[in-house]
């Protein structure tokens, strides 16, 4: 019986040793992801050679990946493109680490995402076009980074966002209307940026830090309020 017992918990170990329950594609997404952020210098590693199920900040529900969160685990290095075939996820969670270069411009193909948390970090360049056609986006921030360009007027796409934060980064033109369209959006910051030009009273109200930019110089000013037309923005529980 004893050496039944002892074969029985060899096969266990060896199936969940070696055995994956989510697709080769998206377990090859993760390992690329770990290799291209400096996996083996992270706080909490993976190992390889296990199961996707054991590793640290990975969720899986009916043999998919659904959400990833490995903040603050001292990742560094730039997001894969192959992150996108991780078409599963609701939620990425990768703030307050070392993240650099810019975001996967096939970010877009995340159609079931609704938490996207990359603050604090160093991610540059422009918001990708792709990520106003996540219209399940719900949580989008980016604050604290070194974003920049242009709020395109297609975020009035993401229908579903309650939380917006751009704070901190180097974005600049005008801050586009279209947001007033976003009847779920509750929090909203976009201050400590360069948007020029007016904004509308309501827009300027969800934003805590009153819309204060910063000038070409470096020095902070409060962005006009247009009080010439204002909208009410309905907010939905």
């Amino acid at each position: 019986m004893k050496i039944l017992a002892t074969l029985f918990l060899a096969i266990v170990c060896t199936f969940q040793t070696f055995a994956d329950t989510v697709s080769d594609k998206e377990k090859d997404a993760l390992v690329k992801l770990y290799y291209a952020t400096n996996g083996a210098k992270w706080k909490k590693k993976w190992d390889l050679s296990l199961s996707v199920s054991t590793w640290y900040g990975v969720k899986t529900e009916n043999n998919k990946v659904i959400a990833i969160d490995l903040s603050d685990n001292n990742l560094e290095g730039n997001l894969p493109d192959e992150l996108a075939d991780l078409v599963n996820l609701v939620e990425i969670d990768l703030h307050k680490n070392k993240l650099k270069g810019e975001l996967p411009v096939n970010i877009g193909k995340l159609k079931q995402l609704e938490v996207l948390s990359l603050f604090d970090n160093e991610i540059q360049g422009q918001l990708p076009s792709s990520i106003y056609k996540i219209t399940t986006l719900k949580i989008l921030l980016l604050n604290n980074n070194k974003l920049s360009g242009n709020l395109s007027n297609e975020i009035k796409n993401c229908s579903s966002l309650e939380n917006l934060s751009l704070f901190d980064n180097n974005f600049e033109g005008m801050i586009p209307n279209e947001l007033e369209k976003l009847h779920h959006l509750s929090e909203m910051n976009l201050s400590y940026n360069k948007f020029t030009g007016t904004v509308s009273k309501n827009l300027a109200l969800l934003d805590p830090l009153n819309m204060t930019m910063f000038d070409e110089n470096g020095n902070p000013f409060l962005l006009e309020i247009n009080v010439e037309k204002e909208t009410t923005i309905v907010t939905e529980n």
